[in-house]
């Protein structure tokens, strides 16, 4: 095979040329739902709805939060409602994999991508998973406390069953989701992380 038809190849199907090194992790339109799972548990549950956009990515790293514990995860890709094949890596095998300002002391769930990611295009990502964290998610008194810092634009909250909103420390809109769950609903205009802290308590019958 000469040079030049060598060249041509890599022409043809740009994200080849891409360093693994240099593809990136970034993200855009991401949107987070955290359901409040049984009062008592500490557990909710993430929807998190993210495109990958760094052209040449063959994988998308969603970091498990530092003091959570991660299970039932899951990730769908929305174009076709398929099952995506991930794995929990390191963030040193993080940025082997493509993701160079991955946190060494964090880990990742590592998404393997439908497809690479193309110039100037995008692959839509819904990533499910539960978390464990009783600092976040707690009772104090006779009310449920969800106390945790949001550092994405969009995002929802919605509270257990048969639980009203007592307090929201942000913005909000209070909404009633389809199977009756009471929900918040904001948007986070800064840069900097939302502090939230949203308070509920059980309807009285």
């Amino acid at each position: 095979m000469t040079a030049s038809i060598r060249v041509a190849i890599l022409l043809a199907l740009p994200w080849a040329a891409v360093p693994v090194a240099a593809q990136g992790n970034a993200a855009d339109d991401e949107y987070t739902r955290y359901e409040l799972l049984e009062p008592g548990s500490a557990k909710f549950r993430i929807l998190y709805q993210v495109t990958a956009v760094s052209p040449g990515a063959r994988y998308y790293f969603n970091p498990i939060r530092k003091g959570s514990e991660a299970s039932d995860e899951s990730v769908i890709d929305p174009a076709t409602g398929a099952r995506l094949r991930f794995r929990v890596v390191s963030g040193l095998d993080a940025r082997a994999d493509g993701f160079p300002g991955a946190d060494s002391t964090t880990d990742y769930i590592r998404v393997e991508l439908p497809r690479p990611v193309p110039p100037n295009g995008e692959v839509r990502l819904l990533i499910d998973k539960t978390y464990r964290d009783a600092r976040s998610y707690r009772h104090e008194g006779d009310e449920i406390v969800f106390d945790r810092s949001l550092g994405i634009r969009r995002n929802a909250i919605v509270l257990p069953a048969g639980y009203e909103l007592a307090e929201c420390n942000v913005p909000s809109q209070v909404l009633t989701s389809d199977d009756g769950r009471i929900m918040i609903s904001f948007i986070n205009p800064g840069p900097a992380a939302a502090p939230l802290v949203v308070r509920g308590r059980r309807l009285v019958p």
